[in-house]
Formats: C-alpha cells, sequence, structure tokens
C-alpha cells in the first residue's frame, strides 16, 4: 500500500518545488532585464542592482540543490531551505527600504522575491509540522 504522508513522496514538496522554481525564473530573468537595460538604458542597470542580482543568482543554484535531497526526506535540508529563504525575505525587505539605492522596477522584483520566499517559509514550516512525531503524553 502507498503511504501518500510519507517523508520521501516527492509530491509532498510540490509548492516549495514550484516556489523554488519561480524564484529561478525570476532571478535569472532579473539578470537578463540588467543585460538589456545596460544597453538601453544603463541608469536602470546600476552596479547595485548588478551585485544584488548576482547574489540572488547564487542562491538560485543554491535552493534547487537543497531542493533536491528534501524532496528525498532530509530533514536538514528542507531546514536549509527555510534558512535560506529567511534570509533572502530579511534581505530583500531591508534593501527595500534604503531610499534611492535601486532603481523601482528592481524594487518591485525584490518585493516579489520577498513575498514569494516568505511563501517558501510557510511552505517548510507546514512541511516541518506534518512530519513532526507524534509524542505521547504519559
Amino acid at each position: 500500500m502507498v503511504n501518500t504522508g510519507d517523508a520521501h513522496d516527492p509530491a509532498r514538496l510540490r509548492a516549495v518545488t514550484a516556489a523554488v522554481a519561480a524564484y529561478v525564473v525570476i532571478a535569472l530573468g532579473t539578470l537578463a532585464a540588467l543585460g538589456i537595460m545596460s544597453a538601453a538604458a544603463p541608469r536602470m542597470a546600476t552596479q547595485q542592482a548588478w551585485v544584488h542580482a548576482v547574489i540572488v543568482a547564487v542562491f538560485a543554484v543554491v535552493l534547487p540543490l537543497r531542493l533536491r535531497p528534501a524532496r528525498s526526506g532530509s530533514l536538514s535540508a528542507l531546514r536549509a531551505i527555510g534558512l535560506i529563504s529567511a534570509v533572502l525575505v530579511l534581505v530583500n525587505v531591508v534593501e527595500v527600504l534604503i531610499p534611492g539605492l535601486f532603481p523601482l522596477w528592481m524594487r518591485v522584483v525584490m518585493i516579489g522575491i520577498a513575498v514569494l520566499m516568505a511563501g517558501v517559509i510557510l511552505l517548510v514550516a507546514r512541511e516541518r509540522l506534518a512530519n513532526r512525531p507524534a509524542r505521547e503524553h504519559a
């Protein structure tokens, strides 16, 4: 009999997988947009925007690497996804709040990433709670 509640069932992390995939698309799209803007509208592709986008792209590589073992049931990989997501929320929110640091379009992308990663945190927390072993009360 198949146990759909099994921690090793890849379908259990389907929403996290979709969110991470969306994050990767946004990160790569941001790099592409910066490349185009560097030629067409250099004022919109600031050095700060490039630095931020490259760092975001690094996490776009790391998150899928952690997702694979998490889908295989690794609790530490799932925890890493939650921690990385929390860092991304915090950094993006703080940087958005610094006046004049980024162009408006980049701030919108950063807010979108923060919201997406907040969703990942909630999904990871839900998954952790769902897989918590039941404790017997004496």
